[in-house]
């Protein structure tokens, strides 16, 4: 497995990054101790959690994710075997999180950082957070596919500066170690750089968003803005929530799939993502891969990636992911991936 620095920080991840939100819902206690023993054991040296999973976000399964990996960092002792990613949730109104007390809205400020910080220490088991990471902005912006209003954009936000100095008291404590970001923006990375370097603060690390065949808007001013400032890209849903891995073909819904359980992948859905999805899948069998390692190994030999992150429910998924990483890339792959985005680029940013 190979292994990449994390930024400008002196931590080695590994390219694969395994991804941990079905744990506590779609997966057992037991099923996700074995899932990190194996990837552990493929060289897979970098788990990503946050506070919300896991997923679909409910209040009875909140923090349900990271109780398990703390229970496996217990009873295996290998905390520093593992370089451990979580976030804290941005804006938002789900208003059962950070425990008793009871805000009227979810937001990344101090008294609600420390919080946060706290309660997830306790629920992994550990003293430390290796990558600690705003899951979505305080300010309202253009994320998971919406569009903002014109009022939204004049609406009131934690200053970035303010955000930095919270983070900081635990980087001074040695609760977190570095900071990173996720579901952002060229300008608020740009800001939270500017105020970084201005007053002295720690430095984002990463920018974790979704990256796939079907969604390659980062390239352009977010892969200019990472590769300038050296931010590296953890890239999420690969294969667009398991549309790439072609099981949800002509109508497909397998049983136990997430969208049979969830019905939530409408952002990787509508007639033009179809035809570019088929197209991807057409291409794999035309090249006899696996349409998952496919779709995988393409996020991972981007110039500007950091960790790709998989995830799984089965082993089998999760051996063919991690498989992902030993496939030969070639030219013709990547003639023949980028042709295919030529004619459709970005169905499902």
């Amino acid at each position: 497995m190979q292994m990449r620095k994390l930024g400008r920080t002196d931590i080695d991840v590994s390219a694969c990054c395994l991804g941990t939100m079905t744990y506590g819902q779609q997966n057992t206690e037991a099923e996700g101790h074995q899932q990190m023993d194996y990837a552990l054991d493929r060289g897979v040296n970098f788990f990503d959690t946050a506070e919300l999973y896991s997923i679909p976000p409910k209040e009875e399964t909140y923090g349900s994710t990271e109780k398990v990996i703390g229970s496996w960092f217990k009873q295996t002792g290998k905390r520093d075997k593992v370089i451990l990613a979580t976030k804290i949730a941005g804006r938002s109104t789900m208003t059962w999180m950070r425990g008793e007390k009871k805000y009227d809205l979810l937001r990344v400020t101090k008294e609600q950082i420390d919080i946060a910080v706290e309660q997830s220490l306790s629920r992994l088991q550990t003293d430390y957070i290796d990558l600690y990471q705003i899951h979505w902005p305080d300010r309202k912006a253009e994320i998971f596919g919406s569009k903002l209003s014109e009022a939204d954009w004049d609406s009131e936000y934690e200053t970035f500066e303010a955000q930095l100095e919270a983070l900081n008291t635990h980087v001074e404590k040695g609760n977190i170690r570095h900071i990173g970001l996720s579901n952002e923006r060229s300008w608020g990375v740009m800001r939270f750089i500017q105020e970084a370097e201005k007053r002295g603060l720690p430095r984002v690390a990463s920018i974790q968003n979704a990256f796939s065949l079907l969604n390659r808007s980062f390239e352009g001013d977010l892969e200019e803005v990472c590769r300038h400032e050296n931010v590296s890209l953890l890239a999420y849903s690969p294969l667009a929530q398991g549309i790439l891995s072609g099981k949800y073909r002509d109508g497909a819904l397998p049983e136990g799939s997430r969208k049979q359980l969830f019905d939530r992948l409408q952002r990787y859905e509508g007639p033009i993502a179809e035809k570019a999805t088929n197209a991807y899948l057409d291409l794999a069998q035309e090249l006899d891969v696996d349409p998952t390692q496919l779709a995988i190994r393409f996020c991972d030999t981007r110039p500007y990636m950091g960790s790709t992150i998989i995830g799984s429910t089965t082993m089998d998924q999760l051996k063919t992911c991690i498989d992902a990483f030993d496939l030969e890339w070639t030219s013709v792959m990547e003639d023949c991936v980028n042709a295919i985005h030529q004619v459709q680029p970005n169905p499902c940013p």
